[in-house]
């Protein structure tokens, strides 16, 4: 009980895999300002991007189970990462869920060249169409690389795989029609879709987006149980203790559900989970068997 009263008793390192200004970077700062002013210390944001977030992770691994380093996990964090390097510097034992803050969908968009307006179009036009189309990623086994393959696999379509570093290149290719199609985050797309420049498909959740209320679901447009994009949430070393765990989430979930956090997580084209460690943990265990499928049908590995 001693510790719950008095953690924190000095600012908190918050380690981010992500360079500042993206969608990771963005809602971690949005709730380690909320922490700040709920826990009276200050939440550093530490920004250690690159090696496809394993050196923010690798850091985080080997602090001290306090409550005083805490790391903002992704999906390629705990989920892709561990399928898809052999040899990885961390292992997801090392780190205990605090809380799933949001869930970023991805949106499928396409040229508005392209002869297609929804998603069984589409669909039907890459049937007729084979190895035409091309659709942008990330890279070599990012998210995005891993929603183009599993939109494959479930429409039995076959597209051409471009690679980019990361989101940015993609997108400018695909609004210069040098690419047919992406799946990429609403911090990316939604402001191209409100200029007309691309055209949305379809939003790979369970729900519609806020800020793109017209934009049907995958579900909604016939195609079953296809939920891609990123999550964001924030973890602690393992061993921290419980109480401290517990104090966390509380404060998490509390900022999280703050109506003008919402409204700004939202604008990102993000859903607010704000849910339990146990919650958390079932759902990283959940995706990993979904893409442990994926990854060894396409037989993709990293190291």
């Amino acid at each position: 009980i001693q510790a719950q009263t008095t953690y924190p008793q000095r600012p908190v390192r918050v380690l981010n895999p992500s360079s500042p200004g993206g969608g990771a970077d963005v809602i971690g700062r949005i709730i380690q300002q909320e922490l700040t002013k709920s826990l009276g210390q200050t939440f550093i944001v530490e920004n250690r991007p690159g090696a496809a977030n394993i050196i923010a992770t690798e850091i985080a691994s080997k602090a001290a189970p306090d409550g005083y380093t805490l790391l903002l996990g992704t999906t390629g964090t705990f989920v892709t990462n561990p399928l898809l390097y052999e040899k990885l510097s961390y292992s997801n034992k090392q780190f205990e869920p605090i809380s799933l803050v949001a869930d970023a969908p991805f949106i499928l968009s396409v040229h508005p060249s392209l002869p297609v307006n929804n998603l069984a179009e589409l669909i039907a036009y890459a049937k007729e169409n084979p190895n035409k189309l091309s659709v942008a990623s990330f890279g070599n086994g990012s998210s995005s690389h891993l929603a183009g393959e599993l939109f494959q696999m479930l429409t039995g379509t076959k597209l051409i795989h471009v690679p980019y570093k990361g989101s940015a290149p993609g997108m400018a290719d695909l609004l210069a029609g040098n690419i047919s199609m992406t799946f990429d985050s609403g911090l990316s797309s939604i402001p191209n879709i409100q200029a007309k420049k691309i055209r949305p498909i379809a939003v790979a959740s369970t729900t519609r987006l806020a800020n793109l209320p017209d934009v049907p679901t995958f579900g909604e447009a016939g195609l079953n149980n296809f939920y891609v994009g990123s999550w964001y949430g924030f973890f602690a070393p393992a061993g921290t203790p419980p109480e401290i765990m517990k104090k966390l989430n509380q404060q998490i979930v509390q900022a999280s559900k703050l109506p003008e956090v919402t409204q700004r997580i939202n604008n990102l084209g993000a859903i607010v989970v704000a849910n339990s460690a146990e919650d958390f943990t079932k759902q990283i265990a959940r995706e990993t068997e979904t893409w442990s499928v994926v990854v060894k049908k396409l037989g993709i590995k990293l190291d």
